[in-house]
């Protein structure tokens, strides 16, 4: 378990993180979402004791990360792939880092058959591509056999199997009764794979919420009409939140298909599209649109 209480970070005059709480609970894997520059990495460093926190604490199963003294048991990372210095080996760089945690050679090995790079153990780290050295960041993160993993952004540079491989993974992990943290912008993965969501925006929390929760609460229902204004001010008069959508249509919450085909019939309004919509993407981007911090505008 992952418990945060209170955690603030400034960096000058920017608060990186602004008072955040939340709480990572094992048995289930916990996606970390929010803009760039929400907080997520630095939250996740001081996690690992990398940067302090200026107020509030971190505790990982009850105890603080920083002193123990075979920390990679306790909790495995992968926060940086190419972290690696070029010239070591890939299993010289494990060996390193199992020799400073009291990790056999023999779970060396182990680790590197579990993410594909038996192969190449011996070639040396500077010449892997950006989905080699992921799999080695993964490996780093497995190699003391925590009960608690933190993954940012895991399937960076990974192809199509990879990225089904470390998504069956995870949801292995969870299912061994670990704590998995995983941060990442990809919505479609994370709608495969977690369980449960901590979204932040400018190191606040926003939501921590079960995913198929947020995804009801965000969804909507795509309405095309012939008289979408009448039908917009009908909706309204029972409820419903409208908004615009693409090429003239109306994003609907609030009411059910059903109950939108019935408003539209009272109201004399003919519909040539009612389809209702379900997605953890576009839920995501009407509950952080707000946090964005750089806006880019479309041609």
């Amino acid at each position: 378990m992952i418990d945060i209480n209170g955690l603030t970070k400034r960096y000058g005059d920017k608060t990186a993180v602004d008072g955040l709480s939340f709480t990572v609970e094992p048995g289930r894997v916990t996606g970390f979402l929010g803009p760039n520059g929400a907080g997520k990495s630095t939250t996740m460093r001081m996690v690992l004791g990398l940067d302090r926190p200026d107020a509030g604490s971190v505790t990982v199963n009850g105890r603080g990360y920083v002193g123990l003294p075979r920390p990679m048991r306790e909790l495995g990372a992968l926060l940086d792939a190419r972290a690696v210095h070029p010239g070591r080996t890939a299993r010289d760089h494990l060996l390193c880092l199992a020799q400073t945690n009291g990790i056999s050679g023999d779970r060396v090995d182990e680790v590197l058959r579990m993410v594909g790079l038996e192969s190449v153990a011996r070639k040396r780290a500077g010449t892997f591509s950006l989905g080699m050295s992921q799999r080695l960041g993964i490996a780093v993160a497995l190699l003391g056999d925590p009960k608690v993993l933190m993954f940012d952004e895991p399937v960076n540079g990974l192809d199509p199997e990879g990225i089904k491989w470390i998504r069956e993974l995870m949801r292995g992990l969870a299912a061994e009764d670990r704590t998995v943290l995983v941060s990442s912008h990809l919505m479609s993965e994370m709608a495969l794979t977690a369980d449960h969501l901590i979204i932040i925006g400018k190191g606040k929390l926003i939501a921590d919420i079960g995913i198929g929760e947020f995804v009801r609460q965000g969804s909507g229902v795509l309405v095309r009409a012939d008289d979408h204004e009448l039908l917009a001010r009908h909706l309204s008069e029972a409820g419903a939140a409208v908004r615009p959508g693409t090429d003239g249509a109306l994003i609907v919450t609030g009411l059910e298909a059903r109950d939108i085909g019935k408003v539209a019939l009272t109201a004399g309004v003919a519909l040539s599209e009612l389809t209702p919509q379900r997605s953890l993407e576009q839920a995501y981007m009407d509950l952080t649109r707000d946090s964005i911090e750089f806006q880019a505008s479309v041609a």
